[in-house]
């Protein structure tokens, strides 16, 4: 098998710097018509018949010579059946690595808080857990159990008294590791289903699956669609587009390190994107030479060529000033400081779902085991939103208690402003309340 790489090079120098780098940025996840149609059709099926449509999509799709939905539900001893099945070595590494969530997510929890005013009205907020939370893992061999710790574990820190997964098992391939991870991570209830039809399940509820109150994991186009289409009726993590990295480097880490880096993500899949950026243009071509070099080496060269050669980028700029300035116009993924002293750029960063500070912390730690999620923010939307953690499992209500004359003073607020949007009820509501003028 042969590879080669033709990494794009770009300079933030160069007049059309800008107009390049939304092209290599560019990136839409829409469903095509077709796909559309075939969801929606899905959709309307496990509404109307349930467990049935369940079963007759898996055996369709999934190739699963399933007889009833019973063939497609695993109790909790299949999944402590799973943690003996895997290595002591496996085991292991779950098992730290949950606890490493779990601590670092714990630390997210939100409690709910009340004050009193002097007139005695009290003002509050009440933080309460979803009642229960589906989570969709992918299946078969492209299988991440490190996804399932990350969305489970967190439902479990915010209080989520149920949660339940789906996972395909294409050809009825059953991926231990995933179902250990199920095990480790608390998951309450687990169904061999895939693709729209799963989400739909979670969505809607059949005779056998729950209805869940929000739909968080990675899928393909199909999950991806299906999410669009459910949101409002539960809530929904995020759309998730294609993996990202961005390495800023002064051009002091060894490039051998910094291509294996780019590579981590661009092994994901052929629209992965991975890009340097540094002011040091002989450390861009010592990079491009430890790619050219090392990526014969990898097992899924294939799909890394097409990322690196489709979206990757090699970008030389002025100075680190001006490579904090790309970094925050890319809003990344994952952004990796791979600089001498990381800490004194962090508060000019704003715009990055996962920061990764140093040379020695590579992207992939955050992946499986460092604390933090790593279901993150893609496509430059860490210009608005946030890693998955605690508080997407938590929703919070206002408390208002006014004392009686809290009522009265507020009343007098809420008539003027009332009555400035013509809302007459809405006023007279409130001055019934105002002590000495009952009525009106």
């Amino acid at each position: 098998m042969t590879v080669s790489t033709a990494i794009a090079r770009l300079n933030a120098a160069d007049q059309d710097f800008a107009r390049h780098l939304d092209h290599l940025l560019s990136w839409e996840s829409v469903s095509d018509d077709a796909v559309n149609q075939r969801v929606l059709d899905i959709i309307k099926a496990v509404r109307e018949r349930g467990d049935a449509a369940l079963v007759e999509f898996t055996q369709r799709f999934d190739g699963v010579d399933a007889k009833g939905i019973d063939d497609l539900i695993l109790d909790r001893a299949r999944l402590e059946l799973a943690l003996t099945r895997i290595t002591p070595v496996q085991r292991e590494a779950l098992e730290k690595a949950a606890n490493r969530v779990r601590i670092y997510h714990e630390r997210q929890k939100q409690d709910s808080w009340q004050y009193t005013e002097a007139d005695g009205t009290v003002l509050g907020q009440k933080v309460t857990p979803l009642d229960r939370a589906g989570l969709y893992v992918p299946g078969g061999k492209a299988s991440y159990p490190s996804s399932v710790l990350m969305n489970a574990i967190p439902a479990k820190v915010a209080g989520v008294a149920e949660v339940v997964m789906v996972v395909p098992t294409p050809r009825g391939e059953v991926n231990e590791l995933v179902l250990a991870a199920a095990c480790i991570a608390g998951v309450d209830r687990v169904f061999t289903l895939g693709g729209a039809q799963a989400v739909a399940a979670l969505a809607y509820g059949t005779e056998s699956v729950p209805q869940v109150d929000k739909i968080v994991g990675p899928g393909n186009i199909y999950v991806a669609t299906a999410k669009r289409h459910v949101f409002g009726q539960v809530g929904i993590d995020m759309i998730a587009g294609p993996s990202e990295i961005l390495v800023v480097c002064d051009g002091q880490t060894d490039p051998d390190w910094i291509a294996m880096d780019l590579f981590s993500q661009a092994e994901h899949d052929e629209d992965a994107q991975a890009i340097l950026v540094s002011p040091d243009a002989e450390f861009l071509d010592r990079v491009a030479a430890s790619i050219d070099k090392l990526l014969p080496t990898m097992e899924r060269a294939e799909i890394i060529e097409k990322s690196i050669n489709g979206r990757g980028a090699l970008i030389q700029v002025r100075d680190m000033q001006q490579a904090i300035e790309v970094a925050n116009r890319i809003a990344p993924e994952h952004l990796e400081l791979s600089v001498a002293d990381p800490q004194a750029w962090l508060p000019q960063i704003r715009h990055a779902g996962a920061i990764f500070m140093g040379r020695h912390t590579s992207e992939a730690l955050g992946d499986y085991c460092a604390g933090p999620n790593h279901v993150l923010p893609t496509s430059g939307t860490a210009r608005f939103s946030s890693p998955l953690g605690v508080y997407d499992f938590q929703k919070r209500s206002s408390i208002i208690f006014c004392s009686e004359q809290g009522a009265s003073e507020l009343g007098h607020t809420a008539s003027v402003l009332a009555r400035g949007e013509s809302l007459t009820a809405h006023a007279r509501s409130a001055e019934y309340r105002i002590l000495n003028e009952k009525g009106n």
